[in-house]
């Protein structure tokens, strides 16, 4: 009975640290394009659907248009586009939406964002380039874990503490392995940075 009782307890609090999600109509949609029409295009864009019917994405919504391509690694810009790979995962579909869109709220905070980089190259000299551990320029390296530490309060946000904490540890394995590690140890520094040069979480400040 105690081992229920604590169970059920856990449960109670692991559920409490997430916010609670939106009615399924109050959430704006995106435009979604199919880029070859296959099967798993439809059925990740109908996962997205689901997402965006769950949790309340409109923090994340900074560009409206949004491609599906299951040839194309994922990517924010020209178009927002998302692969076929977690068709069996909402979570990390969840996580690489919001890790491209926190690549669009830097955009609209560039100012902001290129003075915490400036002081992110002073505190950590030196950051890998290229995959599996960094992103393709050192300069994208560096931007990244502004993105990364963005992508990670969103989850927390929407999941709760947990569940966003294993999919940073399954980021920190899969691709910006060393990127997701730094984010990982040194949260509280890049996160002190960023609210230093004015650039907090869209939850966390208005737009």
């Amino acid at each position: 009975m105690k081992r229920m009782t604590w169970a059920i307890a856990t449960a109670a609090l692991l559920s409490a640290c997430a916010h609670e999600p939106a009615a399924a109509h109050s959430a704006p949609r995106p435009t979604v394009a199919l880029s070859h029409g296959t099967p798993e295009e439809r059925l990740t864009a109908e996962q997205l659907e689901r997402l965006f019917g769950r949790y309340d994405l409109s923090p994340w919504l900074y560009t409206r248009s949004i491609a599906i391509d299951e040839e194309s690694i994922p990517h924010s810009h020209p178009v927002l586009t998302l692969h076929t790979r977690h068709l069996r995962d909402d979570l990390l579909l969840l996580s690489t939406y919001v890790h491209e869109q926190s690549h669009w709220y830097l955009d609209q905070h560039r100012a902001a964002t290129e003075a915490a980089v400036a002081e992110l190259k002073a505190r950590v000299p030196s950051l890998p380039v290229g995959f599996p551990e960094g992103a393709n320029s050192l300069e994208s390296s560096y931007e990244h874990l502004l993105v990364i530490a963005l992508e990670e309060r969103a989850l927390q946000y929407l999941v709760g503490e947990l569940q966003a904490r294993q999919v940073m540890e399954f980021w920190a394995a899969d691709h910006y392995r060393a990127l997701y590690r730094y984010v990982l140890d040194h949260r509280s520094e890049v996160r002190r940075v960023m609210r230093k040069n004015g650039l907090a979480s869209p939850i966390d400040s208005p737009r």
